[in-house]
């Protein structure tokens, strides 16, 4: 084993780590899993793939090059949390007005034994929205009169109608749209984007969440998992200082600076004996980002530069307190994506339910079209006029949809056999819809596309193969969208 090394520091014996008790080892089986590991652990810190960009563990937001070109820089991702309609909003479909408190067409019927769980927690009565349609713009996209202000912006909108996933539970089907499985313990969305591309401003996380109430299921849904810890999301308040404790006491302000240096040269004479601690190289990369956030994210949380006309289009005053909630998440996601933030995910609800409409389903969904369709479009308006909605993605959906038949006292049941989404910005052919759900709209039937193949198209956007960005974990190369041939972009979003 040799003898044994000081510290220069302490004089104190450094015990060796068991990495080098098995290199050292004379058994060949120690020193091969030695090596084994290194190299697993070299390779989790970069995109294994030839001529990516390296990550550099105390700089790992610094910005990447994915694999090829990709319009998209940023993500906001509106999460509508709850499951909205889509046969209320997005998906036109006639044959429920015709057949209003009727049952179930026998030709829906005969394919239940796909949806058949859904279909028996539901009444045998088809309900009819009680609002209308039109077409909007040159493309003539249908889209309800609920969403008036979004519609204005149907040119912009790619509209896939044709969305299925695997769990009809909010927590199982919201860590999928988010990470890809219904199971916890996966790195998120965003996680994968910061890992595979880094972000622009290395003075503020790379990927940030804004809400009131997320996600059923807590932070397993944005969180990094098996990824390095700097790629996790960060909350952010919207509601005054986008962070607490942002300024140091004052008797320790003018020592903030040399004291962080001498922790920091501690901690990496610290890891220079331990190399690959992913950890570890995450918490010293973050003691950096907490210090340098301190301006930046003061900033990004004061509104005092924004015009009025600004504060207005986003609802930001407005009287009815879900609005104005969801402007000012929306407007700060337009703050930070300017700022060079990588990607920015905020959910609608403002309680536990959302668009989750078991019971009187139109009032919940009067509510939150109320609460969201007005700053989602001042989102789409302000992007584009300030030159950042080309290199911005815009994606909106929930969980998954509700069913077209009712449930209890005038609600729909949830549906993740038929559901919509529509991207805008960041390279997305807008005005056009893809794929579409059976007569009623319970089944996608046409060009279906699963989650999986979503955030595919959500990667490749950004120049990324979601093939080729893995991460090695438990002897496996681990994806955002599960094994090789498991997905693919969805053809005729991207241009």
């Amino acid at each position: 084993m040799g003898p044994l090394r000081h510290s220069p520091l302490s004089g104190l014996p450094v015990f060796p780590s068991r990495r080098e008790i098995l290199a050292r080892s004379a058994l060949g089986i120690g020193g091969i899993a030695a090596s084994l590991l290194a190299r697993s652990e070299s390779r989790g810190r970069e995109p294994p793939e030839e001529g990516a960009s390296p990550v550099d563990p105390l700089r790992p937001l610094a910005p990447r090059l994915p694999h090829r070109t990709g319009k998209a820089k940023n993500l906001i991702v509106l999460f509508q949390y709850g499951g909205p309609s889509q046969v209320d909003l997005f998906d036109r479909k006639p044959l429920l007005e015709t057949l209003a408190g009727q049952p179930v067409p026998e030709s829906i019927r005969a394919v239940s034994d796909a949806v058949g769980g859904v279909i028996n927690h539901c009444k045998d009565s088809l309900l009819c929205p009680p609002w209308s349609w039109r077409q909007y713009g040159e493309s003539g996209l249908w889209v309800s009169d609920r969403m008036p202000l979004t519609a204005e912006h149907a040119d912009r909108l790619c509209v896939v109608r044709s969305m299925h996933g695997d769990s009809s539970n909010h927590a199982p089907a919201t860590y999928q749209m988010n990470t890809g499985s219904i199971l916890g313990g996966k790195p998120s969305l965003g996680s994968w984007l910061t890992y595979g591309l880094g972000s622009e401003n290395e003075n503020l996380p790379g990927y940030v969440m804004l809400f009131e109430v997320g996600g059923l299921g807590g932070s397993a849904n944005w969180s990094n998992a098996f990824l390095p810890a700097a790629y996790q999301g960060t909350r952010f308040r919207h509601d005054g200082p986008a962070l607490a404790n942002l300024e140091p006491p004052s008797g320790f302000a003018s020592v903030q600076r040399s004291t962080l240096d001498l922790t920091q040269a501690f901690n990496r004479r610290h890891l220079g004996t331990r190399p690959g601690q992913l950890d570890l190289e995450g918490r010293i990369a973050t003691y950096e980002l907490a210090y340098r956030m301190q301006t930046e994210a003061a900033d990004v949380g004061d509104l005092a530069d924004e015009s009025a006309e600004t504060l207005a289009l986003y609802g930001v005053d407005d009287p009815h307190r879900p609005t104005a909630s969801y402007g000012r998440m929306c407007l700060l996601a337009r703050r930070l994506v300017e700022r060079g933030v990588r990607v920015v995910q905020l959910y609608n609800a403002v309680d536990k339910y959302g668009w989750d409409g078991h019971e009187k389903s139109h009032e919940v969904h009067e509510s939150n079209a109320r609460q969201t369709d007005g700053p989602t479009a001042a989102l789409l308006t302000d992007l584009s006029r300030r030159g950042l909605l080309d290199e911005t993605l815009v994606v909106w959906g929930g969980e998954f949809g509700r069913t077209p038949m009712e449930q209890g006292d005038g609600g729909r049941n949830h549906n993740p056999y038929g559901f919509t989404v529509w991207l805008a910005g960041g390279g997305v052919n807008g005005g056009r819809s893809i794929g579409a759900t059976d007569e009623i709209g319970l089944r996608a039937v046409e060009d279906r596309q699963h989650v999986r193949d979503l955030h595919a198209t959500i990667l490749a956007a950004f120049g990324l193969d979601h093939e080729r960005l893995v991460f090695p974990h438990d002897g496996r190369d681990e994806r955002l969208t599960g094994v090789l041939g498991a997905a693919r972009p969805i053809a005729g979003v991207l241009g």
